[in-house]
């Protein structure tokens, strides 16, 4: 089958399409056919050896992904497809079904089939194309995974800052799904595309220093997450009372005023 693998740590370049040993599902796992996958900032972040970030946090991404290079060459870690075969302890799975998946660490998406556990794959909606469900496990689940830590509510203000992104798109989305009122802030160009997912309020981060006079939010959410910052996002967080916050994620304690 054909894969794109990278052997070494590096720029773009290293990813070399081959041709590579199809798999073999073990008792437990499912063989798909990969229909579509998609490229993150993850894989990026991968492939690049950790260029970036706290030097522990690199050590410690190596030592489980490979020192010298990816223990596993095939990289990706979103895939949608078929069923094409399953192990034979395989009960929730048959060939011929459509899912997707977050493959995690195990990795393989950037390949033609790849074998996965059948607890890490979900069948999947029969209304989204193989492109859209490939678009939802990486920036859906970080998402979801820290408006739940956030507890966000119905009625609470959420902005989102990066909306434009995998994790900023679908935050906005979720967010206004849980009931709360969204501010995105993103560029000039993508200001319609977050009107469109559903966004209350909209802020270019380019050009805006603040919110409007007054404005105040109960959670903060950054799926930006560099060091770099820019007046519009200190605005926003100037505009939670103190409370719970980490890197991604910032909650008010301020009691609701409405």
């Amino acid at each position: 089958m054909k894969a794109v693998v990278c052997k070494r740590y590096g720029p773009p370049e290293v990813l070399q399409i081959e041709d590579i040993e199809k798999p073999v599902p073990k008792d437990r796992e499912v063989l798909i056919r990969v229909d579509a996958t998609a490229v993150n900032s993850s894989d990026w972040y991968m492939r690049s050896a950790m260029r970036h970030g706290p030097l522990l946090f690199r050590a410690l991404i190596r030592l489980f992904i490979g020192f010298r290079a990816p223990r596993n060459p095939v990289l990706g870690l979103v895939v949608a497809g078929e069923i094409e075969a399953v192990g034979k302890s395989v009960r929730r799975f048959r060939p011929g079904d459509r899912v997707f998946a977050f493959t995690g660490f195990h990795f393989g998406g950037y390949a033609e089939y790849t074998c996965l556990a059948e607890t890490g794959v979900v069948m999947a909606p029969s209304r989204l194309s193989a492109e859209q469900a490939a678009a939802i496990p990486y920036g859906g689940l970080l998402a979801l995974h820290y408006l739940n830590k956030a507890r966000v509510r119905s009625g609470e203000r959420v902005v989102v800052y990066g909306a434009s992104g995998a994790v900023g798109t679908a935050a906005v989305q979720l967010a206004k799904h849980f009931g709360a009122e969204v501010t995105a802030v993103c560029s000039a160009r993508n200001l319609a595309l977050a009107k469109s997912l559903g966004a209350d309020a909209v802020l270019d981060y380019t050009t805006e220093q603040a919110p409007s006079a007054g404005k105040h939010y109960d959670v903060f959410l950054d799926a930006v997450g560099k060091r770099k910052t820019s007046p519009v996002r200190a605005a926003c967080l100037n505009a939670l009372a103190p409370g719970l916050m980490d890197w991604v994620v910032a909650r008010s304690t301020r009691p609701q005023a409405r």
